[in-house]
């Protein structure tokens, strides 16, 4: 377990654990820590305080504070997160997400701030700026009547 300052550069680990953590150019299955700092990194699993990528492609990130920059991550879970030039197939903040160019499947949050950027379908209290999604309120209500008409006629013909 590391306690203080960790630089990691150029190497594949398992598990890293410390307060302030720094990962350049590798790989890394598990990391958690207070800050952590992550360029050119790869990583199934990352949880921390406050989150800062750049380059990276993460499974899981779960923060206070997350902010990713030309990154992928497949499940998003914070506090606040901040989004540029990236790709977040899920994206679920309690407070406020920021997204600036960039793209994402489901985002759930109480605030999104946009700029350019588009998504699947957006469940926020409030939405600013300039978000193109592929899924209004209308479109999704229709989509669910006819998929769930589908079902039930599926489950008439199966019962006989």
């Amino acid at each position: 377990m590391l306690k203080k300052e960790k630089e990691i550069q150029d190497k594949d680990l398992e598990i890293i654990e410390g307060e302030f953590i720094n990962i350049n150019r590798s790989k890394v299955t598990n990391v958690e820590g207070g800050h952590i700092e992550m360029q050119q990194v790869c990583a199934l699993s990352i949880d921390g305080e406050r989150i800062n990528t750049a380059q990276s492609a993460a499974l899981m990130l779960r923060g206070t504070e997350i902010s990713m920059d030309h990154g992928v991550s497949m499940a998003t879970f914070a506090g606040n997160t901040n989004i540029n030039n990236s790709f977040l197939p899920v994206s679920v903040s309690k407070g406020e997400t920021t997204i600036n160019r960039s793209a994402a499947g489901l985002i759930i949050s109480r605030d999104v701030k946009v700029k350019n950027s588009s998504a699947l379908v957006v469940l926020a209290n409030k939405v600013e700026g300039n978000l193109t999604t592929l899924l209004d309120l209308k479109t999704t209500v229709a989509l669910g009547a006819v998929a769930g008409g589908l079902f039930g006629l599926l489950m008439l013909f199966r019962r006989k």
